[in-house]
């Protein structure tokens, strides 16, 4: 059971990085403003100021659209929620393509080559992650930028919790698969590995592992890229 002490440090550290972490995001920035003004509302409307009611009711508004973008942010995370945000600059995630073979490494792990807008990368395949997760360097190399306006994201690493940066992945190929409109996670303190995650994988039809060698299917097979990703 975890003591008191612990509880109350991790909720303190919690409130610490969601503070650090107003400056970089624009939903928290918004949220910020509207809970601002609408304490401001209710105290005009207490002392009988003019417009008290109209500056509440706006921020009222603005926390339901917040909490509307919110959700459909997370949404994108599970394929089974998506849902279309092309109308506030995020596209559809799609993956296609062909069966791939991807054979065991000797360290244990199933890695492959990719191109992430036209830059190779080296990924690991991590059943275990959530979103797809690009280093730095790699980031750079592909031309990925951060994402204005998103979700602070927080990641849970072998060095401890992180900050990172949601961006999205024009288009990233390995094998017989193509994947566009992808998210991902981007950090400094991310090291040197690249993972490719659950939201890249649960859009496959299947994946299976037979003979010490992973087998990925897209849904809708389709002739997209041939290569091989045994490097």
């Amino acid at each position: 059971m975890m003591e008191p002490t612990g509880i109350f440090l991790d909720i303190w550290q919690s409130g610490t990085a969601l503070i650090e972490a107003v400056p970089r995001s624009g939903l928290l920035v918004a949220t910020v403003a509207a809970v601002l003004a609408g304490w401001i509302g209710s105290v005009m409307v207490r002392r009988h100021i003019p417009l008290g009611g109209l500056i509440r009711f706006c921020s009222t508004i603005a926390l339901v659209g917040i909490l509307i973008t919110v959700v459909l942010q997370l949404s994108r995370f599970d394929p089974r929620m998506a849902f279309s945000m092309e109308g506030v600059g995020l596209p559809d995630q799609v993956v296609e393509g062909g069966e791939t073979r991807i054979p065991l490494a000797p360290d244990g792990h199933f890695w492959l080559q990719a191109d992430v807008n036209g830059a190779p990368v080296d990924f690991m395949i991590d059943t275990g992650a959530t979103l797809t997760a690009i280093s730095m360097p790699a980031a750079q190399r592909a031309g990925l930028t951060p994402r204005t306006g998103g979700l602070p994201v927080r990641l849970n690493t072998a060095n401890g919790t992180i900050a990172a940066e949601l961006t999205t992945i024009d288009e990233l190929r390995f094998g017989n698969v193509a994947a566009r409109g992808l998210d991902a996670v981007m950090a400094p303190n991310l090291g040197d590995t690249n993972v490719i995650g659950m939201n890249l994988l649960s859009r496959l039809k299947g994946w299976r592992v037979e003979d010490s060698t992973l087998i990925l299917t897209p849904n809708n097979p389709q002739p997209v890229l041939e290569r091989d990703d045994r490097e």
